[in-house]
């Protein structure tokens, strides 16, 4: 190879590279090993990591542990459902056009809106997107967010609109909403970050009272199942994170964004559509009837340079819809909730436990303990169980307190579990 580019050693391709820089020693690295050695050294790392199969698993707050039905995974390994990263040709890949309408039509049922995109990264950028797709609606650049929004999600927005000469405002909990009539939207977290389940109508009435849209996003994607439709209370657009819908926790991602609005703003909307068409012959089709991505469309026509839809975990959250129906996906929510009021009322007898918020919930709630959050989820891992987030930093006001999450996954006996070590010795 030196020969071929005319180079007399390997040490001349790193001439332009300061001595200072280089490593002076070789690599310390192990001998090479058998495949056999390498996998079970890999299983020996991968047994460190505490997951929710044989651990009670309690952590919420954007990421949620559902049961995985196994049916899933059997079928988008089906080769009908592979596909490119992004099919330019998209006609061609009916299948995946289908599933994406699908995944659409599922969508709005359940935002009561007209109108979905074909997914998103995940529920953190597609409320940025949200924000984004407001402030050219109502060509105002001012973003107002509720206190309720996941501190995360804070940071994201207000990452993307940092470089637009945007404004975003966040009013201090308990402090009235800063709704001006230069705001383009005010984003609500349903439920919110805290778990307490928004009276959305009231958000709705305010934001439109002074020209804004009101765009509510969502975490806990179960919660669509049971409470009222964001679209049915006056959202404009709704968005969020759909991985409770099949998709792993994965270490955190990759995940699932959805955004839906109203159909009026359909030409706002960031990434792309798929719509339903006959073809020549009469037979039924499916189009990609909207794509604004830069890929797609002069960039300086695009609604979004960075968003692409999720076609895989798209794919996995429209089969799990479509296994559960809508009967089933109500039912799983009702479970998550009965889990929930169970493990509020063993915290309401608990004499060294509390509920900070007394707000209705549904499947996350906070819990005050008597020293800190650090030590009662150390009591809590000495008991196996991941016993939730300490909010030390994300809600100091609430005193000593961590946020807790009850899904399907909870056993009465883990519950019981938890609230015990919560509450430590005295308890």
């Amino acid at each position: 190879m030196l020969e071929r580019i005319g180079v007399p050693a390997i040490d001349a391709l790193f001439e332009c590279v300061p001595d200072k820089l280089r490593l002076d020693r070789a690599l310390d690295l192990p001998a090479g090993q058998s495949e056999q050695e390498v996998m079970q050294r890999l299983a020996a790392l991968a047994q460190q990591n505490v997951n929710a199969q044989d651990t009670d698993w309690f952590l919420g707050a954007g990421t949620y542990a559902h049961f995985l039905p196994s049916a899933v995974d059997a079928l988008i390994s089906r080769s009908e459902f592979y596909t490119a990263y992004t099919p330019y040709q998209a006609e061609i890949s009916q299948g995946t056009l289908q599933a994406v309408f699908e995944w659409q039509t599922m969508m709005c049922g359940l935002t009561g809106l007209e109108v979905s995109n074909a997914s998103m990264y995940d529920g953190a950028s597609a409320t940025a997107e949200a924000a984004l797709m407001a402030m050219r609606i109502t060509r105002r650049n001012r973003v107002a967010i509720a206190p309720g929004l996941h501190p995360h999600y804070v940071e994201v927005v207000r990452t993307y609109l940092g470089g637009l000469g945007a404004e975003v405002v966040q009013p201090a909990i308990g402090s009235a909403p800063e709704l001006t009539d230069d705001v383009a939207c005010w984003i609500v977290q349903q439920p919110g970050f805290l778990g307490s389940v928004e009276r959305l109508t009231d958000h709705a009435e305010a934001a439109h009272s002074v020209g804004a849209l009101l765009v509510v996003t969502v975490t806990e994607a179960l919660s669509l199942a049971l409470l009222q439709a964001p679209g049915d209370a006056g959202a404009d657009i709704v968005c969020g994170e759909a991985q409770s819908f099949g998709v792993p926790m994965a270490f955190g991602g990759p995940h699932v964004g959805f955004l839906a609005s109203r159909q009026k703003h359909v030409r706002q909307m960031p990434g792309r559509l798929v719509g339903e068409t006959v073809d020549t012959e009469d037979k039924r089709g499916f189009v990609l009837t909207l794509s604004t991505r830069e890929q797609h469309i002069r960039r300086e026509r695009a609604t979004s340079n960075i968003c692409t839809n999720q076609g895989l975990c798209l794919m996995i959250a429209t089969v799990y819809l479509a296994l559960l129906g809508r009967t089933g996906l109500r039912e799983l929510a009702e479970l998550n909730l009965a889990k929930a009021e169970y493990a509020k009322s063993c915290v309401r007898d608990h004499p060294q436990l509390s509920l900070p918020i007394d707000r209705p919930t549904f499947n996350e709630f906070v819990v005050r303990v008597p020293d800190s959050g650090a030590q009662a989820l150390e009591r809590a891992r000495a008991a196996n169980a991941i016993g939730g987030l300490d909010l030390s930093e994300a809600a100091p006001q609430l005193g000593p307190a961590v946020l807790v999450c009850t899904t399907e996954l909870a056993s009465r006996e883990a519950i019981d579990r938890l609230v015990d070590s919560l509450g430590g010795a005295a308890g």
